[in-house]
């Protein structure tokens, strides 16, 4: 169990495996020689370790190794079902419990439109699958709360409706509902759902880049990263970093300190504006609220600013996004973001590669990772943005306007939130969106979740050497930057 201690679940350390292995080929060049390999030597003897028969585990394997190498070209989502990996949940739905007393009253017959209910001879109430549609009107009435909704994990993980069951009872996901959050993925017992990886493609441009000399490769790394990688120390994961043959490691959250600004100055123009930072956030609105698209800032994220910036004073040079978050895959691939960014891997696949080169984190010395200030640190956790942008107008001497927010952590919040503004109800001016709870510290992509790590990020904020926003902004324009 010792390798656990960088997982929060056993699920995560079987996807880490296979994503170690295939990168470790992948340096070597040796991929396609050793596909077929990779589930054998993860399940090597004949006996099951996780499922029925050791023969299903290995073809199981089989199929994580493509998402691993990049998952199904012709599935425009990042997050995509393994088929044969979902078959040992229970089909979900309203059950009856033992806590049905019989009683005269029969409430749940009386509201069920289907004619799904059904008593038995001690008048307990049953009821029949075949008519049931799941409204769930007969829980409400139920005097006793002795009707349970038992959904699938995913289902219960997915807020925005977007995974439904196959007449085989497999898990489908509805892409124009998926907002690429990695709920689902995070909560899958039996890891039958998976973000695809782009971990090749960074490869490839880091073995290209030490090849040539001429391509250098930054990498952008979120601030999250402080509450992350708990057996070594912050610097000793930038040392690793650029082992791995990145030139340069650069805070997302100096895009996140140019984002504030901008955004603080948007809002004060149009009073009332809602966050652009979260991708999943923003693909919900455009999902669920079309007609408030308008109120979407239009600045780009802290992982897009920055390698904005770093394209426009090094044409030539590769960006990778190493963060927690699922939905920046997809972000990535957007017009407005794929001439800056080109590539995305989570901590997951970070920890996969440095095990690949066999990098010893706790090792190595500490290299220095401070290009931001404590305000754009903070936006890895839930809040952070909005103190961001009231700090941004306090900076810019603004005194006739306030941020008053509205705070957002989970699909659930954000739904309320939205559906307020629809209706002309809200109360706040600025609603700052997060698709994760707790924040981008809570993203799928994390090696650990936990309130612990909000902590980490404000300690990691107050050791920022740029106080101010101005002044990390003023440092990264100014002419003597590369």
């Amino acid at each position: 169990m010792q390798k656990l201690r960088k997982f929060d679940t056993k699920v995560q350390y079987l996807k880490y495996k296979v994503l170690r292995e295939v990168a470790r080929y992948a340096w070597e060049d040796t991929l396609e020689q050793h596909i077929l390999d990779i589930p054998k030597s993860i399940v090597p003897g004949k006996e099951p370790t996780m499922r029925c028969c050791v023969y299903k585990e290995r073809a199981i394997l089989a199929e994580r190794v493509k998402l691993a190498m990049g998952g199904d070209p012709d599935n425009p989502n990042v997050i995509e079902t393994v088929d044969i990996a979902c078959d040992e949940c229970p089909v979900g739905g309203y059950t009856v419990s033992e806590d049905c007393r019989g009683c005269l009253a029969h409430r749940c017959e009386d509201v069920c439109r289907r004619d799904a209910i059904q008593f038995d001879r001690h008048q307990k109430a049953h009821i029949d699958k075949e008519k049931c549609v799941n409204c769930g009107q007969c829980a409400k009435v139920c005097p006793y709360s002795a009707i349970k909704n038992h959904k699938r994990p995913c289902e219960n993980a997915c807020k925005v409706g977007a995974i439904s069951m196959d007449e085989h009872m497999d898990a489908q996901i509805d892409n124009s509902k998926c907002i690429a959050c990695g709920a689902c993925v995070y909560q899958c017992p039996f890891g039958a759902i998976m973000d695809k990886s782009y971990i090749l493609e960074v490869i490839r441009m880091l073995r290209q880049s030490g090849e040539s000399g001429n391509c250098r490769v930054f990498a952008v790394v979120a601030p999250s990263i402080s509450s992350q990688f708990t057996y070594a120390k912050l610097g000793q994961v930038i040392s690793g970093i650029k082992a791995l043959g990145f030139f340069a490691v650069v805070e997302a959250a100096l895009g996140a300190d140019m984002v504030a600004y901008r955004e603080a100055a948007e809002l004060r123009e149009k009073g009332l504006l809602t966050s652009s930072c979260c991708p999943a956030f923003v693909r919900y609105i455009k999902n669920t609220f079309p007609g408030l698209t308008g109120h979407i800032s239009h600045n780009l994220s802290p992982m897009a600013e920055i390698a904005k910036q770093i394209k426009r004073t090094q044409p030539q040079a590769k960006v990778v996004f190493i963060g927690p978050c699922t939905a920046k895959k997809a972000e990535c691939r957007q017009s407005g973001v794929s001439p800056y960014v080109d590539s995305v891997i989570t901590f997951e696949e970070l920890q996969a590669l440095f095990d690949s080169r066999e990098i010893d984190l706790a090792a190595l010395p500490e290299d220095v990772l401070d290009n931001a200030s404590y305000y754009g640190r903070i936006f890895a956790r839930s809040g952070g943005l909005s103190d961001a942008a009231a700090q941004a107008l306090r900076e810019q001497g603004v005194d006739d306007f306030s941020v008053q927010p509205v705070v957002c952590d989970g699909i659930e919040e954000c739904r309320a939130a939205l559906l307020k503004l629809s209706r002309g109800v809200q109360g706040g001016n600025f609603i700052e969106g997060m698709a994760c709870v707790g924040g981008c510290i809570g993203g799928a992509g994390c090696l650990t979740h936990g309130e612990k790590n909000k902590a980490e990020v404000d300690k990691y904020g107050r050791e920022a050497y740029e106080k101010t926003i101005s002044d990390a902004i003023s440092v990264l324009l100014s002419p003597e930057q590369p």
